[in-house]
């Protein structure tokens, strides 16, 4: 069955706007109009490589293009604006993790996505990820095995960051917003919204006063489901060799899983079952761009992964997360929402 091609566009050509680029170009759906970027030479360089339009002002890209959808890699305290002024002119947009700096951000997003009808979703590609769908596959499939403890561990290597990072105001948050996020939206994916939420959080900077208005380098959340399963989260910033990594553990079987790898084990450590996967990063958004794509031509039968309504979760239990290291008290991540949703017109 053969569709037409959807106009498309790229905000933002960091890493996770060129890994869009480079996944949009490979499939027959997306047609490439424009890329945009702040740095002219790269948005020249990129556009001239895929035979398009180039910007280095993302409002002129909006006014001037016609566009059935936006792939948005841009910094999030850059492309709000450029989102809704695109969804205006009724454009689906997909954006890379996080959905957005805070919950009620968010939420005036997807609000605005509903009132113009439009498909709007977070490219959380770890939900394409052969060794997480192996996960998911595991407990649907075995509903003998309750999971009573998750842990996950978000150790992100030295990597270098850029200057709005670190900057409380532009960034939203620190490690467990930005390199944490997907972590959190498998956990919430497969076993949902946890009761309650308790964090605490650090930075590394020396100067006690600096501190202050940095994000965070170090954090701990932990989430209460029920009365038999809790989750841990492990977050370090400037730590080894990058790592992600779940561990799930049940009555007598105990799973780890990261990008590549699915195992499980017997609680003596004997493997039961292993299986190594060789999907790149650029294979699973390949994927969820047709996922996307697909959930605007044919909408009636198919609808996006990772919509970003359903994320509004992810970012109620970060912002709980963020409440809680400052109260030092658990929160909880409903609470919040229905705070937001009261406060909302």
């Amino acid at each position: 069955m053969s569709h037409k091609q959807l106009r498309t566009a790229v905000l933002g050509l960091n890493e996770a706007g060129r890994i869009l680029l480079k996944a949009a170009a490979d499939t027959n759906i997306l047609q490439l109009q424009a890329v945009a970027d702040e740095d002219s030479k790269l948005a020249e360089s990129l556009g001239a490589n895929h035979r398009c339009a180039y910007y280095d002002d993302y409002r002129q890209l909006i006014i001037q293009e016609q566009l059935d959808c936006l792939l948005v890699g841009s910094a999030i305290h850059k492309a709000d604006e450029y989102i809704k002024m695109a969804m205006k002119k009724k454009v689906h947009i997909l954006k890379t993790p996080p959905l957005a700096r805070n919950f009620a951000e968010a939420a005036e997003l997807v609000d605005l996505a509903e009132e113009q009808g439009l498909q709007f979703a977070v490219a959380n590609t770890n939900r394409f990820a052969q060794s997480f769908l192996e996960m998911r596959k595991f407990f649907q499939q075995t509903s003998s095995q309750h999971a009573y403890l998750i842990s996950a561990v978000c150790h992100l290597g030295q990597q270098p960051q850029a200057g709005w990072q670190t900057d409380e105001k532009l960034a939203g948050g620190g490690v467990l917003l930005h390199d944490c996020y997907e972590i959190i939206d498998q956990i919430l994916w497969n076993f949902g919204t946890p009761q309650q939420v308790y964090s605490l959080k650090m930075s590394l900077a020396p100067d006690k006063q600096q501190r202050l208005y940095l994000t965070e380098d170090v954090a701990i959340a932990t989430m209460k489901f029920t009365d038999t399963c809790l989750a841990i989260v492990t977050a370090m910033r400037n730590y080894g060799p990058e790592q992600k990594l779940l561990k799930i553990y049940t009555k007598d079987r105990v799973l780890s899983v990261s990008e590549n790898v699915f195992c499980v084990n017997d609680l003596h450590g004997k493997k039961i079952e292993e299986s190594e996967h060789d999907d790149s990063k650029h294979c699973r958004m390949a994927a969820l761009l047709e996922n996307f794509a697909m959930s605007i031509l044919d909408a009636d039968k198919i609808g996006p992964v990772s919509r970003a309504k359903e994320n509004l979760a992810n970012m109620a239990v970060v912002e709980a997360a963020y409440l809680s290291s400052r109260t030092a008290m658990p929160e909880q991540p409903a609470k919040i929402s229905r705070m937001a949703t009261t406060a909302r017109p």
